[in-house]
């Protein structure tokens, strides 16, 4: 009996007041099309239209219209943008924080870059940008198969820097995509940072462009939307299993005799505080400085620490005699081991 009432509720249809009364476990049963968040009223209204009014300051009549599914993204022949269901909910978002230790474009500041990116997918489509020669000429083929994992240049100059993880290198139509969000902020000035990089080719191409386009009707119109929230069935236990083991996987290798530098075995470190003890303190602190200087998803990184983690109770290893430097030396650790991880060319690409 117990049973069948969990999969009622399961499927019961929420109001977004509900949420906050859920603990995780419940909201993790429940599954998205029945979450009952929506774009109007949220935060996400105002991030959307401040967006929109961007376009219409550049003299851009599309007006990508957005919605709410399980990423973000722009389809392929649609000009609109999908926002992640999470954005739409302060209580969905503490989840996606716990799940995953960061909320993509939970910010105000980070939401409206994302929204940028998007909108240049968005315009690309709309006025079927990607067919020019100028386009293909400077940002290369948009029908080239995306890579599942591509290798950053991180001191390259012939891209914009906009998104984390250098991210217009891992594909012609994201480098477009990143170079018009860079165009398209307001007060960018970026002729002033980039007007030594090769990479103003693209922006003055980006300009042009859009002074082309002033004022005309879009050629694609369609206002259809893929995988909306409403038709999303699985439950939020499945959506994060699915992107744990997406962003958990492949990532780098803690080689023993680099724990055993960083840490001791020695009789005289015998009564000080294990390793694996010292590091699950640090753990948050490491991750974070690690993140930022990497711009690796916080999810990867913790993955590999709890890889150092194991290893080192394995090992039976313990702190020397400054946990201060130690503490230094294993972020330079974590910092190298997934920079080689990136330069190897196993930077994967987003959902």
């Amino acid at each position: 009996m117990a049973g069948k009432n969990k999969t009622k509720n399961k499927n019961k249809k929420l109001h977004p007041d509900d949420l906050n009364q859920m603990t995780d476990d419940e909201l993790l049963q429940t599954r998205i099309c029945d979450l009952g968040v929506q774009l109007e009223g949220s935060r996400l209204e105002l991030r959307i239209q401040q967006m929109r009014e961007e376009l219409l300051q550049r003299g851009i009549r599309h007006q990508p219209h957005c919605w709410l599914s399980d990423e973000w993204y722009s389809p392929s022949g649609i000009p609109g943008i999908a926002i992640p269901f999470y954005l739409a909910h302060p209580r969905l978002m503490r989840l996606e924080r716990r799940q995953l230790l960061e909320v993509e474009g939970g910010t105000q500041e980070s939401c409206q870059k994302i929204l940028r990116h998007e909108a240049g997918h968005a315009i690309d489509t709309a006025y079927r940008l990607s067919r020019r020669p100028t386009y293909r000429k400077l940002f290369g083929n948009p029908n080239r198969p995306y890579p599942r994992y591509y290798q950053p240049q991180p001191y390259s100059k012939q891209y914009v820097l906009h998104l984390d993880l250098w991210y217009a290198q891992s594909h012609p139509v994201e480098d477009f995509a990143e170079t018009f969000a860079v165009w398209l902020r307001p007060n960018g000035r970026w002729r002033a940072r980039y007007g030594n990089w090769p990479a103003i080719k693209k922006l003055d191409a980006i300009e042009r462009m859009m002074k082309d386009i002033q004022g005309k009707k879009p050629f694609i119109t369609t206002r259809r939307r893929i995988d909306p929230m409403h038709r999303i069935n699985k439950t939020l236990a499945e959506h994060y299993e699915a992107k744990r083991g997406y962003y958990g996987l492949n990532h780098p290798r803690f080689y023993d005799r680099d724990l055993r530098r960083l840490f001791s075995t020695e009789p005289r470190h015998r009564r000080n505080m294990t390793a694996a003890r010292f590091l699950t303190n640090v753990r948050a602190e490491l991750r974070r400085s690690v993140a930022e200087w990497t711009g690796v998803y916080q999810y990867t990184i913790d993955q590999v620490l709890s890889e150092m983690v194991s290893r080192c109770r394995e090992l039976k290893l313990r702190v020397g005699d400054s946990p201060e430097q130690t503490k230094r030396d294993a972020t330079i650790l974590l910092t190298v081991q997934t920079m080689n991880y990136l330069h190897e060319g196993k930077h994967r690409i987003a959902l």
